[in-house]
């Protein structure tokens, strides 16, 4: 190696002139690599979370291939390895539950490899999270590139949504109102390119929330997938993410303070998903930013939202990427004086040098400030003896009439309960009852699974009624919506009160006084308590059970407690 040269990271792999160092180059030149690769250049880790399985992030080898040509051209030497991918589709019980396994996965390979920088390929709700979370536990240079939404969904000259249009037919059909071939036919108009849903739901809002906090370059969030300046992106991100090597430019000086404040207010401004407070938590408690529910109210829920895409809205992620896409929505936070402009973004500028001449070039899909969609958009952290440790709701998706509302509790033990009974005629259940569904949180899925915005009940839906107050301590899709109270915590397999709600309790939900409460008195909660007992773990062995016993609860991030912290990435043994 050149005696000039910055020794980085990887110097201690393919650097040594000895046994070590040997074995560690010639193996890798297998693959056809020349001698000059291991002269001290930076090595950037592509990590890569394609796979067929996770339809979302399938086209990630084609942008790996853009990442690698921005590396090369950067005088860096780029290695693609994968990773766990997890693809909410198709993951059972839930692609929740492995978060924490993709995450440890990640952070391991990054320490145990060679790796100066990490180029981290996101797409699908968890692969984002789980990603950033076991870097930042590192601590690395990293930048991250969203896959990109699919192009619009159109069927039958409507634009159609994934998953917000699969909660409506599915309800339509319910009501009579659609047929199940109809059904059926709007299966591939919905998902007709490469991509994660082009809907606001938890891939775009987290896609919004890499570009907010300053980890993505600008205008990541809202490019599609099938437009090929995603692919000069990744370019342009393969040659900066060299340049954050040499200034040893690392995730923990991009996501401070700041910028987790900069990313509740965009998370409002936008209609973001409801997950996204669980990841942030959970991302904040790897990096070392105390962030907590409260920070979420305090922050972002009076934030008006003045992007009009579904599910809240009316259009498309496509028609937000050519209005003018995030940078127009962080302008518009800069000049309210709710953005920190001086927070540092991974190109080298702060955020604001990088938004401050965005143009809104539609206005009917990003609304001026002083007209938003919603008046108060962002996260309601609602409290109260059914949620001492608090629970969610996104009043842009939810009915304004039921935002104050007593009805009679209709519980659901679990989820199988709920699809055993809901179709029954016989369900004693009207539209101004409050469903309850249990055991659906962290560790009673377990995973937290999206079954919050629980179905309505088809005798309700054929009266034309859309929408019902529904509570429990699950996740929603980000592409749902509703009046749907979330992450209750604690969750009722951790004895939280949502355990002891029974058939007939009068529940009380009051969003602007940020209350939840149960009309049960003290004295008898304390008896059905008494009555109650834990679950059991899902497995005697496996992830499962460390996940079951580990997992923290919905509002300290659902991380697992041993994960929580930045380790750093010294080098590992040398095993030779």
């Amino acid at each position: 190696m050149s005696g000039d040269k910055k020794k980085f990271r990887s110097s201690a792999w393919y650097g040594p002139a000895n046994m070590g160092g040997f074995i560690h180059r010639s193996w890798m030149r297998n693959q056809g690599l020349p001698s000059h690769v291991f002269d001290g250049r930076p090595v950037i880790g592509i990590c890569n979370t394609k796979s067929e399985f996770n339809p979302c992030n399938a086209h990630f080898d084609d942008i790996a291939e853009h990442v690698k040509r921005g590396v090369w051209e950067a005088g860096g030497f780029p290695v693609d390895f994968p990773v766990m991918s997890l693809g909410e589709v198709t993951y059972r019980p839930t692609a929740m539950l492995f978060r924490n396994l993709a995450a440890m996965e990640v952070e391991e390979s990054i320490r145990g490899q060679p790796v100066d920088g990490v180029i981290l390929l996101v797409g699908c709700d968890k692969t984002t999270p789980s990603l950033l979370m076991g870097a930042a536990s590192c601590d690395v240079p990293t930048l991250a590139i969203s896959g990109g939404p699919m192009l619009n969904g159109r069927y039958r000259g409507e634009l159609i949504g994934s998953g917000t249009h699969v909660w409506k037919f599915s309800e339509a059909v319910k009501a009579g109102k659609m047929t199940v071939d109809e059904f059926m036919n709007a299966e591939a108009a919905m998902s007709r390119s490469p991509g994660h849903c082009m809907t606001m739901g938890t891939a775009s809002s987290m896609a919004c929330m890499v570009e907010a906090l300053g980890v993505g370059m600008p205008e990541n969030a809202a490019i599609p997938a099938a437009d090929s300046r995603r692919g000069t992106l990744a370019h342009m991100a393969g040659q900066r993410i060299v340049r954050m090597v040499e200034e040893d430019l690392k995730i923990s000086k991009i996501l401070t303070r700041e910028a987790f404040e900069n990313a509740i207010r965009l998370n409002g401004a936008i209609g973001g998903s409801t997950n996204a407070v669980i990841h942030l938590i959970a991302l904040a408690g790897r990096i070392g930013v105390e962030l907590t529910l409260d920070d979420w109210d305090r922050l972002g829920c009076d934030v008006p939202t003045v992007v009009n895409l579904m599910p809240s809205g009316e259009y498309l992620m496509e028609d937000f990427y050519y209005a003018g896409g995030l940078p127009v929505v962080i302008r518009m936070l800069g000049e309210a004086g709710l953005l920190h402009k001086d927070a540092l973004t991974v190109n080298g500028h702060s955020i604001w040098e990088n938004n401050k001449d965005a143009q809104n070039y539609n206005t009917g899909v990003i609304f001026p400030w002083d007209k938003p969609l919603t008046d108060k958009g962002g996260i309601a952290v609602l409290r109260g003896n059914l949620a001492p440790d608090g629970a969610v709701l996104k009043p842009s998706a939810a009915s304004p009439e039921l935002m104050k509302h007593r009805g009679r509790a209709v519980v659901f033990e679990n989820i199988e309960d709920y699809h055993a009974r809901i179709a029954d005629p016989e369900l004693d259940i009207d539209e101004t009852c409050v469903m309850v569904l249990k055991n659906c949180g962290p560790r009673g899925y377990p995973g937290m699974a999206e079954v919050g915005n629980m179905g309505l009940p088809p005798k309700v839906l054929e009266k034309g009624i859309t929408d019902m107050v529904r509570v429990s301590d699950a996740r929603m899709s980000g592409t749902a919506y509703g009046t749907v109270v979330l992450h209750t915590a604690p969750e009722a397999a951790a004895g939280g009160p949502l355990a002891l709600v029974r058939n007939g309790d009068m529940v009380e939900l009051d969003v602007p006084g940020r209350r939840l409460h149960l009309d049960v008195t003290d004295a008898e909660l304390a008896e059905r308590r008494a009555a109650w007992s834990p679950p059991e773990p899902p497995m005697a062995g496996g992830y499962q059970k460390l996940y079951f016993d580990h997992v923290l609860q919905a509002d300290r991030g659902a991380d697992l407690d041993f994960l929580v912290g930045k380790r750093g990435a010294d080098i590992p043994r040398e095993s030779h």
